[in-house]
């Protein structure tokens, strides 16, 4: 999502998403720069999993790369509603013709939902990894500190660029 900017003085609101003045050029640029950072699509981990956050809650599942590498997913295995998760530890699996992979969050947190169309349809995750496949939803437990570490759109392209040479 592009933040259009007419002027110094004019920001997106993130709650209302809608266009908002600003008093000062320099609350602008501060609120515009928080802006960009907080309305990034996803984030990624090099171990191939994303995260898009929306009010402190972050929606998990594996990168089309991943799944392409896998192969027709038959069998996702997610954790409970309530249980912890903590960043860089699995938290489960997907089951493939090929292979299985296990998953790891990329942030800590409580899950708050689960994908459960994937129990009958786990050719989701295939089918369409960045709506349909997702697989946790994560209460996050942490500050914005926690992203340290995950990967922009741009790093992970590098990323599966330089896996695949």
């Amino acid at each position: 999502m592009a933040v259009l900017v007419r002027s110094a003085s004019q920001l997106f609101n993130l709650s209302t998403k809608r266009a908002v003045l600003c008093s000062s050029n320099v609350e602008s640029k501060r609120l515009l720069h928080i802006a960009r950072w907080l309305l990034a699509e996803r984030k990624y981990t090099e171990k191939h999993e994303w995260i898009s956050v929306e009010n402190g809650i972050g929606t998990v599942g594996v990168t089309d790369y991943a799944q392409e590498k896998l192969g027709d997913i038959v069998y996702v295995e997610l954790p409970n509603v309530g249980d912890t998760v903590s960043k860089g530890e699995e938290f489960g699996a997907l089951e493939s013709v090929k292979a299985a992979a296990d998953i790891y969050s990329p942030v800590d947190g409580e899950v708050s939902d689960i994908n459960s169309n994937l129990s009958g349809e786990p050719e989701l995750v295939n089918k369409s990894p960045y709506d349909e496949g997702w697989l946790i939803k994560i209460q996050l437990s942490a500050s914005l500190s926690d992203y340290k570490g995950l990967l922009s759109e741009e790093q992970y392209q590098q990323l599966i660029k330089d896996e695949d040479e």
